[in-house]
C-alpha cells in the first residue's frame, strides 16, 4: 500500500473511530430518544418500568459501542504495525457492523414496533461508511 493511499486508511479508520463513539455516546446524552421509542411502543408501562428498559438498551448500546471501537482501534494498530492480514480483519469487522446495524434497524420486539429506535439504528450505519471507503481502499491497492 503507498503511503498517501496508507495516510487515507489511517484516517478512515479514526473517522469511524469518532463515529463510533459518538453513537455509542448519543443515547446516554439524550435518553429521550430511547424513552419516548419505549413508552410509545408500550403505552402502559409505568416511568420505572421505561427506565429500567432505557437502562438496559443503554448497556447493550454502550457494550457494542465499546467492541466497535475495540476494532477501529485494533485496526489501526494493525496498520500501523503493518500487519498483511488487516484487510481480513477490517473485512470481518466491516461484515459485523453492518450485521449490527441491520438487526438494529429490522429487528421488531413484543409490541410490532423495530425494538430500537430508528435515530439510534440510523447512528449505528454511520461508522460502516469510513469502514467500506477503507475496505473498498485495500481492495483497490491489491
Amino acid at each position: 500500500m503507498t503511503t498517501s493511499r496508507g495516510r487515507a486508511v489511517t484516517a478512515l479508520l479514526y473517522t469511524g473511530a469518532a463515529l463510533t463513539a459518538g453513537a455509542a455516546l448519543f443515547p446516554f446524552v439524550d435518553r429521550a430518544v430511547l424513552a419516548g421509542h419505549v413508552s410509545a411502543g408500550y403505552p402502559s408501562y409505568a416511568p420505572g418500568e421505561i427506565d429500567a428498559a432505557v437502562s438496559a438498551y443503554l448497556i447493550i448500546l454502550g457494550a457494542v459501542g465499546l467492541l466497535g471501537l475495540a476494532g477501529w482501534l485494533g485496526t489501526v494498530w494493525a496498520v500501523r504495525a503493518g500487519k498483511r492480514w488487516v484487510p481480513w480483519l477490517a473485512g470481518g469487522l466491516l461484515v459485523s457492523a453492518i450485521l449490527v446495524a441491520v438487526a438494529a434497524l429490522t429487528i421488531k420486539d413484543t409490541s410490532g414496533d423495530v425494538g430500537l429506535a430508528p435515530l439510534l439504528g440510523w447512528l449505528l450505519v454511520l461508522p460502516c461508511v469510513p469502514g467500506a471507503a477503507a475496505v473498498a481502499l485495500w481492495r483497490k491497492a491489491r
